[in-house]
């Protein structure tokens, strides 16, 4: 194929052909303009949180002790999710992306009392990145991750922007780099193109078993707003495990 057309990945047992991903996945990081608060915790709490990636090398070092394990979610939304899982396993060190302020700022809101902006204890298993999430998975160790979320990514559903889709055939060959043997992959989505962009991207990589997915949320996932919304306007979320060959 030629250069312009994009680029062929090959897996089993079919090649995807797609074009590779752009420099940033993500569009705007920024909805409705954010009120004084928001702002506050963008400049004062998120830095007491960020992932420092000049750490990346020794992902452990980075929480306040040492983790049983290490999982990653790749764009948390409204951090739901995020904090579900946190409280439901607070032996685990937690990295959490998400480039949307909007995102960003509903989470150091649950999370941060008003009265203690500046100075309220934080998580101290939990760090936030708000840049695109394959920097620090790229800056990650071998078989560093115990478990990958990538719950109702943005679908970028039209043909022309499948590049932009997180679940690329570059970025599968990136996640498996980085998680170990045995590790989960978790991805749930209720947009009917990605869940077929899934199925053949997933089905054309040698990395991760791929079965099909459930049609309800499987024990252990916990809800968000995006699968509540989805639900409530008839559209059916799948979710798939995919495990770390």
């Amino acid at each position: 194929m030629t250069e312009a057309k994009g680029q062929v990945i090959t897996g089993q047992p079919e090649a995807v052909d797609v074009k590779p991903p752009p420099e940033r996945l993500y569009g705007r990081q920024r909805g409705h303009p954010l009120r004084p608060r928001q702002e506050r915790l963008l400049d004062e709490t998120l830095p007491r949180l960020r992932f420092p990636l000049d750490k990346a090398a020794d992902p452990a070092s980075v929480f306040g002790h040492a983790p049983q394990q290490i999982w990653f979610e790749v764009g948390f939304g409204g951090g739901e999710h995020v904090l579900a899982q946190t409280k439901a396993h607070p032996e685990v060190g937690y990295i959490a992306s998400e480039v949307f302020h909007n995102g960003l700022c509903s989470l150091l809101n649950k999370l941060v009392p008003v009265e203690q902006e500046a100075t309220a204890p934080l998580p101290d298993m939990l760090r936030l990145w708000d840049d695109d999430a394959r920097l620090v998975l790229r800056a990650l160790p071998d078989a560093s991750l115990d478990r990958l979320f990538l719950m109702f990514p943005d679908p970028w559903p039209k043909a022309r922007h499948a590049k932009r889709r997180f679940v690329h055939p570059q970025n599968v060959e990136l996640c498996a780099r980085v998680l170990k043997p045995g590790a989960i992959w978790r991805v749930a989505s209720d947009d009917p193109t990605y869940q077929a962009w899934v199925e053949e991207v997933m089905s054309a990589q040698p990395y991760f078993e791929a079965p099909p997915p459930a049609t309800t949320r499987p024990d252990g996932w916990f809800p968000t707003r995006y699968e509540a919304k989805a639900i409530a306007a008839g559209r059916q979320p799948l979710y798939w495990t995919f495990t770390r060959r």
